[in-house]
């Protein structure tokens, strides 16, 4: 019921009842409750039906009083956010790594989620969403492994908790992201996404009648491996080709240093020299592009979604990117394929969208009195 009210609000119980398929007296009753906790609230507009009878008093998203907390842990750094129940970022801040060991990467993200609670008067942190690349298991909020940050049987959802005092739930980013387009995105209302993830790590997630699918241990989604014909580099398995080693941003930055391109390892600034100019920059990132639209024309040909999200830097920035990947899949499909929604705060989104989608599965069990 609070999904109908986030997509739909302001909206009349009455429309609740008929998008949910709720009784009316189930949706005056959950409306009493969520209104209770914070979470609606009565729109100020009066609206008539059919412009006879006593007006209705719509309800709406309270978006104002409670926030959750995001923590998103990439190689480089950890990305603390707070979002509202929009899934819209309050505060954001980066924070990168001194050490890798999980210990502190957590110890500091969770003070990093105090300082942004503490510079935002006036909210309250509801929970906690903690999103990761390599192998994440929602059920026991743990990360099982994350080779390039030596992470082993990590209890983030223990450990975490601990720090923070609130509930934290747990589970891989590009499943996240999934969950972030359907609540927000663009692809709301889709019957099944495909969600493609291409940074340090490479990573995928399906979902379909609104579920994510997870597997076993919520080991669905390792694709890092899959081979990449033609494919030159050498894989930490030891073999050459393996997708994430072809797409890595790691893989990027260092052709990019080695064609005296940049001198560091954020990948910004290749896009950075391609805006400028600098052909070989843009040579790099639509050849990127393209493995990227390979790999998104296998995964159609296996998953065959309704709808396909790449979060990948080049085509988020550059139209001549997006153009390159969608000329690698069958041509009946590329205009199913698109950038992901949020290209300026794609990791502080993820975090947090792991912490929504359980409010908007259960609000009861994410309630404020819980807290």
């Amino acid at each position: 019921m609070l999904r109908a009210v986030l997509e739909h609000g302001p909206v009349a119980r009455s429309t609740i009842a008929r998008l949910t398929g709720l009784s009316p007296a189930s949706v005056t009753a959950y409306c009493a409750q969520f209104a209770e906790l914070g979470l609606i609230r009565e729109s100020a507009e009066l609206r008539r039906s059919g412009g006879v009878g006593r007006p209705h008093q719509p309800v709406d998203l309270d978006d104002s009083r409670f926030v959750v907390g995001s923590v998103h842990v990439a190689v480089p750094h950890t990305t603390v956010a707070l979002l509202d129940l929009r899934g819209r970022v309050v505060a954001r801040r980066e924070v990168k790594h001194e050490r890798t060991e999980p210990a502190a990467v957590l110890a500091r993200a969770a003070d990093g989620l105090a300082a942004l609670l503490a510079g935002t008067p006036g909210s309250k942190a509801l929970c906690v969403g903690f999103a990761a690349g390599g192998w994440v298991d929602r059920d026991s909020g743990t990360v099982v492994e994350h080779p390039l940050l030596g992470w082993r049987e990590v209890p983030v959802r223990e450990v975490l908790g601990a720090h923070t005092g609130l509930p934290v739930h747990v589970d891989g980013h590009a499943r996240a992201l999934v969950n972030a387009e359907r609540l927000f995105g663009g692809a709301r209302g889709s019957r099944s996404v495909l969600h493609l993830f291409a940074g340090n790590v490479v990573d995928a997630a399906f979902a379909t009648n609104d579920e994510v699918h997870h597997g076993p241990r919520s080991q669905a989604g390792a694709i890092a491996h899959l081979p990449v014909p033609g494919g030159t580099e050498t894989c930490d398995c030891g073999r050459v080709g393996c997708l994430q080693a072809e797409l890595s941003e790691r893989t990027l930055c260092r052709r990019a240093q080695e064609a005296g391109i940049v001198d560091g390892v954020n990948p910004m600034h290749v896009v950075g020299a391609a805006a400028a100019g600098d052909p070989v920059a843009v040579r790099l990132l639509t050849e990127r592009s393209r493995r990227v639209g390979r790999a998104v024309g296998l995964l159609l040909d296996v998953l065959n979604p309704e709808r396909v999200v790449v979060t990948e830097i080049g085509i988020m920035y550059r139209e001549d990117c997006l153009t390159a990947l969608r000329e690698e899949v069958e041509a009946g499909r590329a205009a199913t394929v698109s950038p992901s929604s949020f290209p300026d705060s794609v990791l502080a989104v993820a975090g947090g969208s792991v912490a929504l989608d359980i409010l908007y599965r259960d609000p009861l069990g994410v309630s404020p009195e819980v807290i």
